[in-house]
């Protein structure tokens, strides 16, 4: 895997899990042991990396319209943060999430974190041997409860008209958990697949049938190495092109001025000379005309030299503009990020 210098030194000889892209050439890489948050050299800082350990007893996220704050609480040093744009934080939340459950020991070794949900103060976490719950304004801490795979005994959904309620059955005893509408859709889907691959069967009715027949086993098979699953295939980090305040690319020609708007700059075009058809000298004589003469070309001339002089230097103003026009935008994208 290619990776900045500064991170390569960082990671010794522990090998990248996940790897997110946060934002420009900014990424996020997460080891079994840590996170990692790399930032490019930039306008507001140099190139960094910061390390987060996934020995954390908490994680907390701050959420603001544009900025999301995400605060790790560890027993003796306290709490560290780092910042991510709002729209970046829900993809690199879930390696994050990974690597602390990994950590803590609520996953097993070799067992995929496949899904992170999180629903106002409900954080849902589907892997492949377990359903994980945690309620509260924090993400993550020790009050959480799990749902082994191997203890289910049922599973079914309960619509309503702004909720539907997941109800787990465990060891015979219903576990409900309230879910909006417009996500449980793919809940439903994460957490079926998952079920069907743990009891290896290919679709709800066989899932039903199996589970029918599951016995208690209190010991889950284990296999080793680490992985984080499907949930943390790196996203897709093509840089986005910076759009106008109306969606469109803004063009080099219409720089936009301190307040957004559009300033257009006009260009001046030259005269091609007509043909006269007034008729001979003396025809223009009684009309009160006279024939062009040199000095008149002359002036033309020089009109014509003016006009491409102006035209110069509105097209040296234009370019400085959008240089302008590119670090500014550069500084919104790097604050955004977090910086």
């Amino acid at each position: 895997m290619d990776v900045p210098g500064i991170v390569e030194s960082s990671l010794g000889d522990e090998n990248v899990a996940a790897r997110v892209s946060i934002g420009g050439e900014d990424e996020l890489f997460v080891t079994p042991t840590r996170t990692l948050i790399y930032r490019a050299d930039g306008l507001l800082s140099d190139e960094t990396v910061n390390e987060y350990p996934h020995d954390a007893e908490r994680l907390t996220l701050s959420e603001g319209r544009r900025k999301t704050k995400v605060q790790l609480e560890y027993p003796i040093d306290g709490v560290r943060e780092f910042s991510l744009s709002s729209s970046e934080a829900d993809k690199a939340l879930h390696p994050v999430l990974a690597g602390m459950l990994n950590a803590s020991g609520v996953t097993d070794p070799g067992e995929s974190v496949n899904q992170t949900f999180r629903f106002s103060e409900l954080t849902l976490v589907i892997t492949s041997e377990r359903l994980v719950k945690h309620v509260g304004e924090v993400v993550w801490d020790d009050e959480y409860e799990e749902y082994h795979f191997d203890d289910v005994t049922g599973l079914d959904f309960e619509e309503g008209s702004v909720a539907t309620q997941i109800v787990l059955e465990v060891n015979g005893r219903p576990q409900r958990i309230k879910t909006p509408n417009n996500e449980i859709g793919e809940v439903r889907q994460r957490l079926t697949q998952a079920l069907c691959t743990y009891y290896d069967v290919s679709n709800e009715s066989e899932l039903a049938e199996a589970l029918a027949s599951v016995e208690d086993d209190d010991e889950p098979a284990e296999t080793g190495g680490m992985g984080f699953g499907e949930g943390v295939d790196p996203l897709n980090a093509d840089p986005e092109p910076i759009e106008g305040r109306d969606g469109s690319a803004e063009s080099a020609s219409e720089p936009a001025d301190a307040d957004g708007n559009e300033t257009r700059v006009g260009t001046v075009e030259s005269q091609s000379d007509g043909e006269n058809d007034a008729g001979s000298d003396e025809g223009f004589d009684e009309a009160g005309f006279e024939p062009a003469t040199a000095d008149t070309e002359a002036d033309d001339n020089d009109v014509a030299e003016e006009i491409a002089d102006l035209r110069d230097v509105v097209e040296q103003q234009n370019e400085l503009l959008k240089r302008q026009q590119e670090t500014i935008e550069q500084l919104i994208d790097e604050l955004r990020r977090g910086r």
